[in-house]
């Protein structure tokens, strides 16, 4: 019988490091929905995102030497992993970088800080007990795609691919914009990579879908909430999209199902 853990390669959480930490709960609860809890347990307060009241996630200040550094305010996802020592170890001999070496969080678990071979940052995090989140079909709040701009397609997914196991679903012409490649976790898809187009030059990232019942309020809540609407909503197989920057210029994505 197999003894890996469940949350192995799964987005187990997902942090907001902004500047303004009151507006941005103030949006966020707007937009997502999201209700709000404070957790003192790591020595200064940390207020976390809620859905039906289970923590999907959290926000923190962005670090003053990370924006001296030019970083903006942005959401950064956890990888689960159940040794988060020999992983952040992988990382770095798959060509990644470690940004922020495994560090413990009282009573919760640990967590890393890395970037893959063509620099998109992404966190590792090994739990004290259980994983947050869950298998299957996500709620309204939750995250339910995470998507990579990269350089190199093959090359990302061969990175993943031996991190987390993470596998090849489908690959879409999408013309001009090129490949769009979705992977998948265990048979399930679970995101999407391109290759960033010339025409729109960014750093390799990552981007984070929020799950929403209603794209049409959600892109309205977005836009009197202070928010600026990037791509418009626009169809994608079995749904709708839109992309976004919170006020103080965090990137994040909208997603839902066609009914």
């Amino acid at each position: 019988m197999s003894t890996t853990p469940s949350y192995l390669g799964r987005f187990v959480w997902h942090d907001l490091m902004t500047t303004d930490l009151p507006a941005a709960k103030a949006f966020y609860t707007s937009v997502a929905g999201w209700g709000t809890e404070v957790w003192e347990g790591g020595g200064m307060p940390y207020t976390m995102w809620t859905v039906k009241g289970t923590a999907i996630g959290g926000m923190m200040q962005l670090p003053a030497e990370a924006a001296t550094g030019g970083a903006p305010p942005h959401w950064l996802g956890y990888v689960g992993t159940p040794d988060i020592d020999a992983t952040a170890a992988q990382v770095t001999a798959l060509g990644g970088k470690v940004m922020v070496p495994p560090t413990p969080i009282p009573t919760v678990g640990k967590f890393a800080v890395v970037s893959d071979p063509y620099g998109a940052v992404f966190a590792l995090f090994t739990p004290e007990k259980d994983a947050p989140g869950h298998e299957g079909m996500p709620e309204a709040g939750e995250f339910s795609w995470r998507e990579l701009a990269t350089r190199d397609l093959n090359g990302a997914l061969d990175f993943y691919g031996k991190l987390f196991g993470w596998t090849l679903h489908n690959d879409m012409d999408m013309g001009e914009m090129g490949t769009y490649r979705v992977f998948a976790r265990n048979g399930e898809m679970m995101g999407g990579m391109y290759v960033i187009p010339a025409s729109m030059p960014m750093p390799p990232s990552w981007a984070y879908y929020i799950f929403v019942s209603d794209i049409d309020a959600a892109a309205a809540r977005t836009t009197a909430g202070g928010g600026t609407i990037v791509q418009p909503i626009m169809d994608v197989p079995g749904g709708k999209i839109f992309m976004a920057k919170d006020p103080q210029g965090g990137f994040f994505a909208a997603h839902a199902i066609s009914m």
